[in-house]
């Protein structure tokens, strides 16, 4: 086996202060070159075509004929506005080494945090090349905090890119637990048949079929201030069950797992930063596969929580597992329950890859998120928990229907279902992620993605009053 999913990467680290670091200029389109400029290097720079426009790069050399700077095109800013990160392409332009920022910047800290998510790279199965030029980071940016958002996204982004023969609810919970030593946090595990004896019959239902036997996870962390309840979706591959997905749709099922991955890199950040708050995290862990002993369509089960559930689609499978866990989280009465899923199609289809949407009936809690995501460049979008919609999930014979037919609303009634699983906290929220970029852009490789967490982490303080 190779280096762990949640090994160290030391190029998503800013440059010492004290480096020597180059000059890097950002240039409007169409803009006065710098004054700081010679007038060597200014002729130099007009001589090749510069003239700021979005991603260009210029190398200036000094009086030796050795490199002295650079100018970076920052385009204009409708321009800006049409993606996310722009400095990242200065990061995986440069020369290797120190570079510092000789242009101020309003937006310096999501400008800085985009170079070093621009430093990300999985090698865990073969050689990736890696940026090799390091910011020295901005005046009145904190690093410290800027660091650790930039490993929790990674332990993320390495968690969901682990293929499934390696990243199993075995290697899940140890990746849990390593994470747990770094931090002082304790660890429960509940697996196999316990979970039936202890009160969790769906996650056993959806995990059962696999040799490697489903769990609920559970990390414990502080000791004082208000508490927060993450629940993440732990589905390590999804065939779909009975109801077996085809080919083209099993293809990135590895990412089925981004729930408990983002809640888990959300996690880390929290710990590290030592927000002053308790931290419960759940992450029911399974594989739904396919055995003779797999749950089927018409199935029946009394959820964790007393209501019942009937089966009308296998591959509806990550609400069940979230249902119980809910539950659990909902027994304790945190002052906010927040749940991560790669749950539905559905979102893709209303917002894209890019954009998660995210339920909650909470209006105060709702506008921290989005002011929060707005402002973090991390971006989420409210979507409405229909009450109409409520008998679409109720199919007669049981209290709940996990897939109801019609084809319509898929993430809103999915929501509507794990709400039903939280009756005592007052404040909840569910984000329906994607996990995933689908093509490389600034700061994000092709691959693994963290969503919301960021715009999470901004907002808590004023959401828990820390």
């Amino acid at each position: 086996m190779t280096d762990a999913p949640f090994s160290d990467h030391p190029e998503m680290r800013f440059a010492p202060a004290d480096a020597a670091a180059l000059p890097l200029w950002l240039v409007d389109s169409g803009a006065d070159l710098p004054a700081e400029l010679s007038p060597a290097q200014r002729a130099f720079a007009q001589a090749q075509g510069f003239d700021g426009a979005a991603g260009t790069l210029c190398l200036l050399p000094g009086a030796s004929g050795a490199l002295d700077g650079a100018l970076f095109g920052w385009g204009s800013a409708a321009n800006r506005r049409r993606g996310r990160f722009p400095l990242a392409r200065a990061a995986a332009a440069l020369p290797a080494g120190a570079w510092r920022l000789a242009t101020e910047l309003p937006e310096a800290e999501t400008e800085a945090l985009g170079w070093l998510f621009e430093g990300y790279r999985f090698g865990r199965y073969a050689p990736a090349k890696v940026p090799g030029a390091r910011l020295v980071c901005p005046a009145g940016v904190d690093a410290a905090r800027l660091e650790a958002i930039a490993a929790g996204e990674a332990l993320t982004r390495d968690l969901i890119n682990t293929p499934p023969n390696d990243m199993g609810p075995d290697e899940l919970e140890a990746a849990v637990r390593a994470l747990a030593g770094r931090h002082g946090a304790t660890v429960s595990v509940i697996a196999g048949d316990d979970l039936l004896a202890q009160g969790y019959p769906l996650i056993h239902a959806v995990g059962r079929a696999s040799p490697r036997a489903p769990r609920l996870i559970e990390l414990s962390w502080g000791g004082e201030g208000p508490e927060l309840a993450l629940v993440g979706k732990g589905v390590c591959f999804d065939t779909g069950g009975l109801n077996l997905k085809p080919g083209s749709s099993m293809g990135l099922m590895k990412k089925d797992m981004g729930g408990a991955a983002t809640v888990l890199g959300l996690a880390a950040m929290i710990m590290a930063l030592a927000l002053p708050l308790r931290l419960r995290v759940l992450i029911p862990a399974v594989e739904n596969a396919v055995s003779g002993a797999a749950f089927r369509p018409q199935d029946v089960y009394t959820s964790r929580k007393g209501l019942t559930v009937e089966i009308n689609n296998t591959d509806a499978e990550g609400r069940l597992v979230l249902a119980d866990a809910l539950a659990a989280a909902d027994e304790a009465c945190p002052d906010l329950i927040l749940c991560m899923a790669t749950l539905t199609g559905a979102a893709r289809v209303a917002l894209g890859p890019e954009v998660p949407p995210f339920y909650t009936d909470d209006e105060a809690l709702a506008a921290a998120l989005a002011g929060a995501a707005g402002a973090v460049a991390d971006p989420l979008w409210r979507m409405p928990l229909w009450e109409p919609y409520e008998t679409l999930i109720e199919p007669g014979i049981a209290d709940l229907d996990n897939a109801p037919s019609g084809g319509m609303a898929g993430s809103i009634t999915a929501a509507l279902f794990l709400r039903r699983f939280v009756t005592e906290t007052g404040r909840f929220a569910h984000f329906d992620i994607y996990g995933w970029q689908p093509a490389a852009a600034p700061g994000r490789p092709k691959g693994a993605v963290g969503q919301g967490a960021r715009a999470i982490l901004a907002a808590l303080p004023g959401v828990l009053g820390l």
